[in-house]
């Protein structure tokens, strides 16, 4: 497992802020503004540009045709046992591609506990998908929610067979996949991934700032850059998308979390979140040497997408940057390092694309979710 701890040093802890700024403010904040004033242009660079194009596998290119079909079953609730949850439901491409929801809602209302929701977009840049990065692709991804009993709760043979009543999905499968049996669960998560992988967010305030726009940051976002850097913090969030330091495709990066959960206000902060409720990658692998290492998550957007953590257990992003500086760097930041920082994850917020409903093939004169009530108390009468 690819792992690295976060070098700390408790006696370097940043000093609390002066009552009145000086003139010479930004040289309070340390090494971070030192690294800004030689060259912050430079320094953006070095968590690099957002990528030109997706990763696309070989075993499923994408098509025009393909993205659509995909779009359409991203949207369809009648791939679910209740037939009123869809991808859309917990990822919702309108918004910010989460619900906002510490924990989501799933069929007849169960709770899909314990883990908060990522957002789908940019997620096609994920080396690997879930908190605990069970899935090697965005493919494996779409396959586990329909099947999770909680949140999607369907069998793969039922998925096909609820598609095959639709007319419109029959002759669309078949001018998308071809074959005798086009209607595969392999090509429905192999048709959702296509379009998933069109849901990516470029041109960010920091990407315009890369490209030489040293207007597109202030003084307190460009300060908050270098001390995101100083501190340790692009260690574990590197990378173009902020996750790993270059991690292949199908690999996963991790890190321990909390990192220090000696840390006094560390501690203070676990008794309040509960973070170590949750084994981690441990449910996985089975492995104690994995108990609360989680794959880092990408930053893309992470103005946007609160509440935070792995169990959407802290509401606000300038107290989630504070866990993070007490529980992985073992520092207690000042209120105007945490502004800075908060300003630098902010301007990673990036232009969405505008997203559309589409049109769901319809069953004329009839309805396939016959007895979906009747399903629901069946399953509860077995329990």
């Amino acid at each position: 497992m690819n792992t690295m701890d976060t070098h700390t040093d408790a006696s370097k802890n940043p000093k609390p802020a002066a009552a009145t700024r000086s003139p010479r403010r930004r040289l309070a904040l340390g090494l971070g503004a030192a690294l800004v004033g030689l060259g912050g242009v430079s320094l953006a660079h070095a968590f690099g540009e957002f990528p030109a194009k997706v990763p696309v596998p070989a075993d499923n290119p994408m098509t025009p045709e393909k993205i659509a079909l995909g779009k359409q079953l991203y949207f369809d609730p009648r791939i679910s046992l209740s037939g009123a949850e869809s991808c859309d439901t917990c990822h919702q491409v309108a918004s910010n591609g989460t619900d906002n929801l510490p924990l989501s809602f799933g069929v007849f209302g169960r709770v899909d506990a314990p883990r908060n929701t990522p957002s789908v977009y940019n997620a096609a840049f994920n080396t690997v998908q879930f908190w605990d990065g069970r899935a090697n692709s965005l493919e494996e991804q779409a396959m586990g929610p329909i099947q999770n009993p909680v949140e999607m709760d369907m069998h793969p043979k039922l998925v096909v067979e609820r598609l095959e009543q639709i007319p419109g999905y029959r002759e669309e499968f078949a001018q998308v996949f071809g074959g005798k049996d086009p209607i595969t669960m392999g090509n429905v998560v192999k048709a959702i991934a296509s379009y998933e992988r069109t849901l990516i967010t470029p041109d960010s305030p920091y990407d315009q700032y890369v490209k030489g726009d040293k207007k597109a940051l202030d003084a307190s976002a460009t300060a908050g850059m270098g001390l995101f850097k100083s501190m340790g913090c692009a260690t574990c969030h590197a990378g173009p998308m902020f996750d790993n330091p270059g991690t292949p495709m199908g690999t996963g990066f991790f890190q321990k979390f909390p990192l220090q959960p000696a840390n006094p206000q560390c501690a203070k902060y676990e008794q309040k979140y509960q973070f170590m409720k949750d084994p981690g990658r441990f449910d996985v692998t089975h492995n104690p040497a994995d108990k609360y290492y989680y794959k880092v998550p990408g930053l893309r957007n992470v103005a946007l997408t609160a509440p935070y953590f792995h169990n959407g257990s802290v509401q606000t992003l300038p107290q989630a940057v504070r866990v993070m500086a007490a529980c992985q760097l073992g520092k207690d930041l000042n209120d105007e390092q945490v502004k800075d920082v908060v300003a630098f994850l902010d301007s990673l917020t990036g232009k969405f694309p505008k997203e559309t409903l589409p049109r769901l093939p319809q069953t004329p004169n009839t309805t396939i979710l016959m007895g979906v009530p009747q399903l629901e108390k069946a399953a509860a009468q077995k329990k």
